[in-house]
């Protein structure tokens, strides 16, 4: 048997000591620090949310404005069309009026023809004036381009250029709008006379 020497005994090996790891020491967040952050950042969002808010709310408000304007105006345009198939039964009643001028005496039917006609005229004025319709005043006034149509023009040296004459057919209004312009004549100057002698 072969002794075993010391040399060739193997040394026990022995763990090596562990060294204590070195950990980084970080400091603890500040909670009021954090705090006040979240604040600042849900007021942020609050006054973004807000202002959208604002902007939709303004949006809405002018979109209502808007649809109320167009409903209103969609019923004046309604009742216009309605109300213009009224006007020539007033400009019947007018022309029957003019027409029969005042009746001799002594002809009661033809007198209360006249009363009848009047009669019908006065509601039919009544009922369009309830209704918002008046009429525009044209004779005497000066010509506006936007409530009288001209139709003819007459030589007047009494009476300044556009002038309204003569009203050949009543306007009227609706809610201050141009329902039916007048049908008018205008006053014009006198055309100048040629006075140039002329050498014999």
């Amino acid at each position: 048997m072969h002794e075993e020497t010391a040399d060739s005994i193997p040394e026990e090996v022995t763990p090596a000591e562990e060294s204590p790891a070195t950990e980084a020491i970080t400091p603890s967040p500040d909670p009021i620090a954090q705090i006040q952050t979240e604040l600042a950042d849900a007021r942020a969002e609050s006054e973004q949310w807000r202002d959208r808010f604002l902007r939709k709310a303004a949006e809405f408000d002018n979109f209502r404005k808007r649809t109320d304007k167009e409903k209103a105006e969609l019923a004046v345009l309604a009742k216009s069309t309605v109300l213009t198939e009224f006007l020539p039964v007033a400009d019947a009643c007018e022309r029957a009026l003019q027409s029969l001028g005042s009746p001799p005496e002594g002809e009661s039917g033809l007198e209360k023809y006249r009363e009848g006609v009047e009669l019908l005229y006065r509601q039919v004025l009544d009922a369009l004036g309830r209704l918002g319709v008046v009429p525009i005043e044209a004779i005497g006034k000066k010509f506006d381009p936007h409530l009288h149509e001209a139709l003819m023009r007459e030589e007047n040296p009494n009476v300044e250029e556009n002038i309204v004459l003569l009203e050949l057919r009543r306007g009227y209004l609706f809610k201050d709008r141009l329902l039916r312009p007048a049908q008018v004549t205008v006053s014009t100057p006198p055309k100048a006379t040629n006075t140039r002698k002329t050498d014999l």
